[in-house]
């Protein structure tokens, strides 16, 4: 049997014997899976008998492993959010791995088994990859990049631009987790055991809010901009402004607490597990109890009301009765975090 290297070299990426020794001693045996297994250039996928939603998003978070998650785990959630929040059935995904020469083997195989084992959790497989490596201080340690495939079940159709005013806006959870722990994590900073990602796959509560809500109009994962951007995308698409109460949007002490100390709005920073949905007034409590369903769901909020404003501004109610606008993110406060 072959010794595993220690690090990760330019040979491993020229597609020749080493290339081939990388990828089934490490990403077969992490991801595997029967048509994984063919090693085919790419994957047929048999269900496609509806429509087909397809999204891709590249991974450059630092650092690599934080409090709640890492890299290949988030490259896992953050692909399979992307094709649930249309209402879609993530059914497979491919994987491309941009590896700097000298990385540690251990790290990645690390990496990836934490991310076959979040793609098995998701029964959304890694049917197809590529590798290549770039030379030392060509990169940063490792960058993921994932494509989602999903199935459309014909009836739903989720799109940024249906909001009308009336709407009731929903949000699955406490936000800012993901952004704050991220920007801890990289300073070294000890805010505490209670501040981690909330990194997850969202597809078992996106299935179940589109059956209970036959009018459901939007849904987004909130993630780089946090909710700020997210309303913002929403309001701008659909030609709304949105009225938001301030003492509904679930927050956590321990974000609470981070933002205060950092000087950072919970409500513009990224979320890996959390989504936004729109739909009409009189199904908002049908949305809430099916999004309380979901054991990630339990602090999930109707947040406010879109409302018929042609500056499409989003404005917060405060507790103490006045408002203030709520800006959208000139830029991400967080690089990185995703």
């Amino acid at each position: 049997m072959t010794k595993k290297p220690d690090c990760i070299e330019l040979t491993h990426g020229s597609g020749g014997l080493a290339t081939d020794r990388l990828i089934s001693d490490l990403f077969m045996a992490a991801f595997d899976n029967p048509e994984l297994a063919r090693r085919n250039d790419g994957a047929v996928i048999d269900r496609v008998d509806g429509r087909i939603v397809v999204s891709t998003d590249g991974h450059v978070v630092t650092p690599l492993f934080f409090p709640g998650g890492d890299i290949g785990q988030l490259a896992v959630h953050g692909t399979v959010n992307d094709v649930a929040v249309m209402g879609a059935e993530p059914l497979s995904l491919t994987a491309g791995f941009i590896i700097e020469e000298g990385f540690e083997v251990a790290l990645l195989e690390k990496i990836v088994r934490s991310m076959g084992a979040a793609s098995r959790a998701a029964g959304v497989p890694v049917v197809a990859g590529d590798t290549k490596v770039v030379e030392r201080g060509k990169a940063d340690g490792v960058f993921i990049t994932t494509t989602g495939i999903g199935w459309l079940k014909d009836g739903i159709d989720l799109s940024c631009e249906q909001a009308r005013p009336g709407d009731a806006v929903l949000v699955s959870g406490t936000v800012g987790d993901h952004g704050l722990t991220i920007l801890a994590a990289r300073e070294g900073l000890d805010l505490g055991p209670e501040l981690k990602s909330d990194s997850a796959a969202l597809h078992a509560m996106t299935k179940r809010l589109t059956e209970a809500v036959p009018g459901l109009k939007v849904m987004r994962d909130a993630t780089r901009g946090g909710l700020a951007a997210v309303l913002h995308e929403i309001a701008e698409a659909s030609g709304v402004g949105m009225l938001i109460t301030e003492a509904a949007v679930p927050v956590s002490d321990a974000v609470k607490g981070a933002g205060e100390l950092l000087g950072l709005d919970p409500f513009h920073v990224a979320n890996e597990g959390k989504l936004v949905a729109v739909c009409p007034a009189e199904q908002a409590e049908a949305a809430l109890q099916a999004l309380r369903a979901d054991s990630r769901g339990s602090q999930a909020a109707i947040i406010g009301t879109v409302t018929d404003d042609a500056d499409r501004f989003i404005e917060i109610e405060t507790p103490f009765g006045g408002r203030r606008l709520l800006t959208r993110p000139e830029g991400d406060p967080l690089p990185r975090i995703c």
